[in-house]
């Protein structure tokens, strides 16, 4: 799965899909690997409220009644969506984080993360490029975080990372949640349980 953290709509896409896992009875065969995307490469390292910048984007009618939209379908699929408690930043630390997991831990550590990952950015209004806050949500899916604060402090996983975001936008991903399955399906864009269950079972 292609994704962003700052994406609401890949928030809804990782949910709908373990749902689909757990309704195939598939989750001792499948694993999700999530690939990153960045929906603004260049967004400021410095957090501010998301509410400012969605406003700037789409002006304050427009963005309030996007925002009530995706927080209704969020809540109808049981996810909490709190945009007025959100922090907009680079989600680029935040994805290193995630490459440690895959690479120390393998993909239900990433999983695990990642979904964690979501509801700090858009339940719990968490800075997610502030190293203090990563380490905490890392050890609390597992990791060591001895080893996850030595992981943020270095440059580790950076060139990776920005390779891995070059190399999708050169594949052609311009929309995420992208699903890539095993024989080749793709799901891009918004999505449900159903079809992400269709497309599993195919797989």
């Amino acid at each position: 799965m292609y994704d962003d953290i700052a994406c609401p709509w890949c928030r809804l896409g990782t949910h709908q899909f373990h749902r689909a896992v757990a309704a195939a009875g598939a989750e001792p065969d499948v694993e999700l690997v999530h690939r990153p995307y960045q929906l603004v490469p260049d967004a400021p390292e410095e957090p501010r409220p998301l509410m400012d910048t969605v406003v700037e984007m789409f002006g304050p009618e427009q963005a309030a009644a996007m925002l009530a939209e995706m927080t209704r379908i969020g809540a109808d699929e049981g996810i909490e969506y709190r945009f007025d408690r959100a922090i907009a930043v680079n989600t680029l630390t935040a994805h290193r984080l995630r490459w440690f997991a895959l690479h120390e831990h393998g993909a239900r550590a990433q999983a695990a993360l990642a979904t964690a990952l979501f509801d700090a950015y858009f339940r719990d209004g968490v800075n997610v490029a502030d190293h203090t806050r990563l380490t905490e949500l890392a050890e609390r899916v597992g990791l060591d975080s001895g080893r996850v604060r030595d992981f943020l402090a270095s440059d580790e996983g950076t060139a990776e990372v920005r390779e891995q975001v070059a190399a999708a936008r050169r594949e052609g991903v311009a929309t995420v949640p992208r699903f890539v399955f095993g024989n080749g399906e793709l799901i891009v864009g918004v999505t449900s349980t159903e079809a992400l269950g269709d497309a599993l079972r195919k797989a």
